[in-house]
């Protein structure tokens, strides 16, 4: 880990046990935008099946504004607009691909990492060409530099980790206008992430597992990693403490995670994998690989007590913190794969809502 970076955990750490939390805040703000987009430990009060009661899940449409009302991509139409719920607003990009009109795709929902932006995002996962030859939108919620100096989803604050409030349930509220907007397929609604917005996409799915199919976190931490700063400076050096309580993720679950990782331990990916298959099953299967530009990965597929498979964790070995197989035209890609978009999307389709979920 970079030394800086330890001098500013170590500041947050002290400032923090001496009270003074907004200054705290501060620093670890400095230590997440200055270096690289830092996974967030997410910081979860209640299990799955609590943080549903009293939700409400009205909510305006979507509008145009705050950015270019349309752009055409590859022959796909990549909009603009605004969203409000519960006196949140955010930004956002929604990717529809050509010739699809009156069809119900599926919907696949991008966060992005800290200092990253949707069109940046879009550009290094390479989603919105995936969307275009198989034929699904892309929803690439947007954090603002007025919500976050880094523009890091928040998932050190309380208040934004149910779906009663905050940005997980604007994120949650968001989907369904734009489910409801483009008329998608309600058993194909998916959410990924990379760094924060990885955290954020596994907060988001505890927080409405009735609305997405699968997840998907690349470099991320589990669901319930930290409550505290120290803690989620310790969780990102090495993982949530033994003994941590972990929050289930009742999804199906695919994960990527460097061996080499300086910013998140890849003892956050192992975490992120027992908290979806904390319910049984078959032995994990272990498959080794290589990418065509040489980089070797270990993947490990987790069976669920029906047979099929609940869990993909994909160990990448000698790769950094960067989403991989990505495109060099993005911020904090890996050029060397395997192609984490290609994979997840194989996995999400493969997972589609279960009946009653």
């Amino acid at each position: 880990m970079n030394h800086t970076l330890q001098d500013l955990m170590r500041d947050a750490t002290r400032l923090t046990q001496a009270g003074r939390l907004s200054e705290a805040t501060a620093a670890i703000q400095r230590a997440l935008g200055g270096f690289a987009p830092m996974a967030a430990p997410v910081t979860t009060a209640a299990a799955a099946g609590e943080v549903l009661e009293g939700c409400v899940f009205e909510s305006p449409a979507p509008r145009a504004g705050g950015q270019p009302a349309s752009e055409r991509v590859d022959g796909g139409d990549f909009r603009g607009g605004s969203f409000t719920h519960a006196s949140l607003n955010r930004q956002y990009k929604l990717y529809v691909p050509p010739g699809r009109f009156g069809q119900a795709l599926p919907l696949v929902v991008m966060l992005h990492g800290c200092t990253q932006d949707p069109d940046d995002f879009a550009a290094g996962t390479d989603m919105n060409t995936r969307a275009r030859e198989q034929g699904f939108c892309v929803l690439y919620p947007a954090q603002g530099q007025d919500a976050n100096p880094s523009r890091c989803w928040n998932w050190f604050k309380h208040s934004h980790q149910t779906c009663e409030r905050g940005e997980a349930a604007l994120i949650g509220a968001l989907t369904r206008a734009v489910m409801q907007e483009q008329g998608t397929d309600p058993r194909r609604v998916y959410i990924a992430g990379l760094s924060a917005g990885g955290a954020m996409a596994g907060l988001v799915a505890v927080a409405h597992p009735e609305l997405f199919a699968a997840v998907g976190v690349h470099s991320g931490l589990a669901p319930g990693a930290a409550r505290t700063l120290p803690e989620a400076m310790a969780a990102m050096k090495g993982g949530a403490a033994a003994g941590h309580a972990q929050v289930p993720l009742p999804l199906p679950l695919i994960v990527f995670h460097g061996d080499q990782d300086p910013t998140v331990h890849p003892r956050n990916g192992e975490q992120l994998i027992a908290a979806a298959t904390g319910r049984g099953g078959a032995a994990p299967r272990i498959e080794p690989g290589q990418s065509a530009q040489g980089r070797r990965h270990t993947r490990t597929l987790y069976m669920g007590t029906d047979g099929s498979v609940a869990a993909e964790h994909w160990l990448l070995h000698g790769a950094g913190h960067a989403w991989a197989g990505g495109q060099t035209t993005g911020s904090y890609t890996d050029p060397k794969g395997p192609d984490a978009t290609r994979e997840m999307l194989r996995f999400f389709f493969e997972h589609p809502l279960r009946p009653g979920h």
